[in-house]
């Protein structure tokens, strides 16, 4: 019975694989090596030209604006509204940026891009390079932090307004507001009925404020849940702002998020002139437009204009900034500069309304700014840029005089048409990286990778003989998967630690053939087949290997979810380093040797 045990072809039911699970590995290696091909080939620095109408600006004139500034271009493609300008040097896209601005400023958007240098036939399939983070491609990266203090205290202003205006119109001597640091109001009167009335109207207009009585004072302030809310509502307002600013200045893949409680961090990849960009993310400006009183009037604000002088105008402004949904600079009469602000619908209807019953009074135009102080404190400057009388009824186009050199309108209809800010920021840290550091970035990690991966091999092939060559075909092919899931995924890019987790996951996917051939080399001292061992051995260490890469999953996981910027581009790396490495450890590996040894029956074989 044994004899005829030994000599039955059992080993024919071991290591075989369905038809569909080779096609699936071969199109999911085809499609993955397709998607990591483009960035073999890298990217050229490019211009692009966002033109208004379909066809209003030829390749034909955008070549021979560039040559007479002595650009070379290698191509330039045009699809309907864009121009896309290819360069032959990465050194003058800024240049060229600024000599296409210029020719066709009223007819294009021009900004800054990359093009994939990838043949068409690949690019025409929709596959794409690898983005790459600030540390390999250069730029610059700023983090900003949001004044909320003041935020908060522009809320008290309000009500503390809204109290003392509520006191004149019902009457009510001997009521003090002061409104103090922070948000908080503070209430003192010695009368009860006036105190209850007070109170009464606090509770019905502003709800979210809790008042506290004790004896002849109330103190109003914004409960704690309000000041959380606002909190959110202000970054998440100047994140929004910040990206069209960035929109504005023609820098595409930028990385605008918010890190903290108020803090914004901002990252400008392929950045060549990080002074401009530093001058318009950090400023904080708007526009408002007040009606004028009369010169001493007790219910007015004192601003003074640009020389000095006092100008009276109401406590609360007809319309802010965050109507203004464009602004150009333009050359009025006399070759004066000017503004054309264009206000939304309901800005609009709030200039005519105002307009059409102040004809023939003035309405002054102040421009507001925000800075820091010496001791780090936040500071509004407001200065009165135009006093005009309003001639006819406006609606939602109008123009303003007065915003200085013709430099300086553009400067500040940019930033009008970008938004005012909620709240002010102050860059309190700036990284500057240059493209030469991050090429260099580049060529480092990529050979720290190569290193790694040229010992591992190495290694596998010499103390695993027949089976080693079989783990070095799965780690190269578990490199191309990676590489094609960069590629693949929205959002995704590679950054230097991100390397560092390409570099780890070399490791972590010989792993997984490590244990496997390590199961199959106790199988063969245990006297069974070749095949039978390496059906057991792939079992046996499938639930070890599934264990180990779970648990570093979840450190992957939580890793992207709490970090950011490099530790979250290391987490990635890592997590879907984890994935191809199961998929080609466990998958390919096994695919090969069910091939080249699923049907060796001999025994007492050295791996």
């Amino acid at each position: 019975m044994t004899s005829i045990s030994k000599n039955k072809p059992v080993n024919q039911q071991f290591n075989k694989y369905s038809q569909w699970k080779y096609w699936v590995l071969i199109a999911t290696l085809i499609i993955l090596f397709l998607s990591a091909l483009p960035s073999w080939y890298g990217e050229d620095a490019a211009v692009q030209l966002s033109t208004k109408a379909p066809n209003a600006i030829s390749s034909e004139q955008v070549y021979q604006a560039l040559s007479h500034a002595g650009i070379s271009s290698k191509r330039i493609d045009q699809q309907q509204q864009n121009v896309l300008v290819v360069l032959q040097q990465a050194d003058q896209q800024t240049h060229a940026k600024n000599i296409l601005s210029a020719a066709f400023k009223e007819d294009a958007q021009v900004t800054l891009a990359l093009a994939p240098a990838a043949p068409n036939w690949l690019l025409n399939m929709g596959f794409e390079p690898i983005k790459l983070g600030l540390d390999l491609r250069g730029g610059v990266q700023f983090l900003l932090d949001v004044d909320l203090d003041l935020v908060f205290r522009n809320q008290a202003v309000m009500v503390s307004d809204s109290v003392k205006q509520f006191v004149r119109e019902q009457h009510i001597s001997g009521v003090l507001v002061r409104q103090d640091s922070g948000a908080e109001v503070t209430i003192e009167t010695s009368q009860q009925e006036a105190r209850g009335q007070v109170r009464q109207f606090i509770i019905q207009q502003y709800p979210l404020w809790q008042v506290i009585g004790s004896q002849d004072t109330l103190v109003v302030s914004l409960s704690e849940n309000e000041q959380v809310k606002l909190t959110n509502l202000t970054v998440q307002q100047n994140l929004q702002i910040m990206r069209s600013r960035i929109e504005e200045l023609g820098i595409t893949e930028a990385l605008v998020q918010r890190q903290g409680e108020n803090r914004i961090r901002i990252e400008l990849p392929g950045v060549q002139d990080p002074a401009t960009a530093k001058n318009v993310i950090g400023a904080t400006a708007s526009l408002a437009f007040y009606p004028v009183a009369e010169t001493g009037s007790v219910n007015a604000i004192v601003l003074k204009d640009e020389s000095g002088q006092a100008v009276y105008v109401a406590r609360k402004p007809v319309l802010g900034g965050d109507h203004i949904v464009d602004a150009r600079a333009a050359v009025g009469d006399f070759g004066m500069s000017k503004v054309n602000i264009s206000l939304d619908s309901a800005g609009g209807k709030l200039m005519s309304d105002f307009s059409r019953d102040n004809i023939g009074k003035p309405m002054a135009t102040a421009y507001s700014e925000y800075s820091r102080n010496d001791k780090g404190q936040a500071q509004q400057t407001t200065q009165i840029i135009s006093v005009a009388t309003i001639q006819s009824q406006l609606g939602s186009k109008f123009e303003i005089t007065g915003a200085g050199t013709h430099q300086e309108a553009q400067q500040l209809a940019l930033l009008l048409r970008a938004g005012s800010m909620t709240a002010p920021v102050t860059i309190v840290e700036e990284r500057t990286i240059g493209p030469s550091l991050g090429a260099e970035n580049i060529v480092n990690g990529f050979a720290a990778l190569a290193l790694g991966m040229a010992v591992t091999l190495l290694f596998m092939a010499c103390w695993y003989r027949r089976l080693g060559w079989v783990a070095n075909v799965a780690l190269i092919a578990n490199m191309v998967m990676l590489f094609g899931l960069l590629a693949l995924i929205p959002g995704a890019v590679l950054t230097l630690p991100g390397i560092a987790g390409l570099v780890l996951t070399v490791g972590m996917a010989v792993d997984t053939n490590v244990l496997i051939f390590e199961r199959i080399k106790d199988k063969l001292a245990e006297g069974r087949s070749f095949a039978s061992a390496i059906d057991l051995g792939f079992d046996s260490a499938f639930s070890t290997i599934i264990d180990a890469n779970f648990t570093t999953m979840i450190t992957a996981v939580v890793l992207f979810s709490i970090g950011n910027g490099p530790i979250q581009g290391f987490a990635l790396t890592l997590g879907l380093g984890l994935l191809t490495s199961m998929f080609t450890g466990i998958f390919a590996s096994r695919a090969i040797i069910n091939l080249v040894y699923g049907r060796d029956t001999r025994r007492a074989i050295k791996v």
